[in-house]
């Protein structure tokens, strides 16, 4: 078919891209030259999006086509996964119903998405909740993450002002750290010192204004430094852009609106290390490799997996990853999805998951393919990281991160090669314990709570927990 006649119903697609560029019905239709009216009625794909309009979309706002490309829209997978739900059983809701809603209705499907997301997280939360003992005031620290993750991991603004700054700071040619020490001079009257650690008085970092400085500890790696003395130029030069995006969302303590801001100043010290640009083009250069990437970028391995949870940018999205820290005694410090893994609020990870065998091989990436009970399959790998203070004696953390993403992706990652995903049998895991419905599994440390205990004195099994499914 000749582009001048081809024709698309793809407004549901047209929508996200819209919201993910910031913009209004109204602002893309003057950028358009079209009427906001006819912008509405292919979102609600009450008209289709000719190829002449296409072309033209791409190239304003410079989106590869791919993003257009067909294939089954992430919203009807969505409300299809949503309607298979046992509560909905009775109602034998079938494909080309959720395909007749959607193009019928888009706005609406994407609401009922939604209601079932919103749902299930709920639910989770609830048991998971009971199974913590939790019970009283909200927990900061999962309202900031809860705030992260809504937004997927991924804050445009804040990679825009990262790669400006990133330009700003190579234009002299010299060093970073030589970069950030001048423009703390110019823009600020500071001066940027790297201190002993006892004079630190084991700060890592500390903006003194009474000495007019801002004092990095040296106990510190490079790459470390680094990101401290970053992170301080962020909370200088980008606290209004912080403060507006942190207060556009709700929170119930304000403890979890610190920590929330506090991990967006992290996003935007990243987003100036790893220029969205530059990283995504290293991406497919280096095939993912993470250690290279480290060494291109300054970086450590753990600040490189970082970043790739939040790669989606539209027209160039990064593989979607989730990313996992913990400590030796399962404890998870850290989290992170680009939407695509269904972690647990608490208790630890499932001790079938192999970032726990990193601590047995330190340093050294083990991989492994996971399936969830609902049958997702992932790829994932593991290594484990060290913080702390440098020096005999000095204290230490030894921690294990893990990073993943769904199985379809693993073939652009350099860690696959020479795996056969085809007859490989994944391991079969859970999100954690209480929340696993898996029967036979001799690693449960706590039996389901949506299940019934079955308590047999004259029977011991080979699993700790016998369970009924009814």
């Amino acid at each position: 078919m000749a582009a001048e006649s081809r024709r698309l119903f793809i407004g549901p697609r047209l929508r996200r891209i819209r919201r993910e560029l910031g913009l209004t019905q109204a602002q893309m239709a003057a950028d358009m030259e079209i009427s906001a009216s006819y912008i509405t009625l292919i979102e609600r794909n009450q008209r289709p999006l000719p190829a002449d309009l296409l072309l033209r979309l791409a190239e304003t706002y410079t989106l590869d086509l791919s993003v257009f490309s067909s294939g089954e829209d992430e919203t009807f997978a969505q409300l299809e996964a949503a309607l298979a739900d046992p509560i909905f059983q009775e109602l034998s809701v079938g494909r080309e119903d959720v395909r007749d809603l959607l193009s019928a209705n888009p706005a609406m499907g994407e609401a009922v998405a939604a209601l079932y997301q919103s749902y299930r997280a709920s639910q989770s939360a609830v048991m998971e909740a009971r199974a913590a003992g939790r019970s009283g005031p909200a927990d900061p620290l999962e309202e900031a993450r809860e705030f992260i993750a809504v937004a997927h991991n991924h804050f445009p603004a804040l990679d825009e002002v990262g790669e400006e700054t990133a330009r700003a700071l190579s234009a002299g040619g010299g060093g970073l750290m030589e970069a950030l020490g001048e423009r703390f001079k110019k823009r600020h009257a500071l001066t940027l010192r790297i201190l002993p650690g006892d004079i630190m008085v084991g700060a890592y970092r500390r903006h003194d204004r009474h000495r007019a400085q801002i004092a990095i500890s040296e106990a510190l790696d490079q790459a470390s430094r680094v990101f401290q003395t970053v992170l301080q130029l962020v909370l200088l030069e980008q606290g209004k852009a912080l403060d507006d995006t942190v207060n556009a969302a709700s929170f119930d303590t304000d403890a979890g609106r610190r920590l929330a801001r506090a991990a967006l100043a992290h996003y935007a010290a990243g987003a100036i290390i790893f220029p969205y640009e530059r990283f995504f083009a290293s991406l497919a250069d280096l095939k993912y490799d993470i250690e290279a990437l480290s060494r291109r970028f300054g970086a450590s391995f753990e600040q490189v997996c970082h970043r790739l949870t939040t790669m989606q940018r539209p027209g160039k999205e990064g593989i979607p990853f989730f990313f996992l820290r913990i400590d030796a005694a399962g404890n998870v410090s850290k989290r992170f999805s680009a939407g695509v893994f269904p972690f647990a609020r608490y208790g630890g990870s499932c001790p079938l998951w192999n970032i726990h065998e990193a601590f047995r091989t330190p340093h050294k990436i083990i991989s492994q393919t996971v399936q969830l009970p609902d049958g997702e399959t992932y790829f994932s790998l593991a290594r484990t990281v060290h913080g702390g203070e440098a020096g005999f004696g000095a204290p230490k953390a030894e921690r294990a991160v893990a990073l993943g993403c769904e199985i379809k992706h693993a073939r652009q990652l350099i860690y696959a090669e020479g795996l056969d995903f085809e007859t490989a049998v994944p391991t079969p895991i859970g999100v954690t314990c209480r929340l696993c419905p898996r029967p036979g599994c001799a690693a449960r440390a706590h039996p389901p709570l949506e299940r019934r205990l079955i308590i047999d004195e004259h029977r011991r099994m080979a699993t700790p927990f016998s369970f009924a499914f009814d």
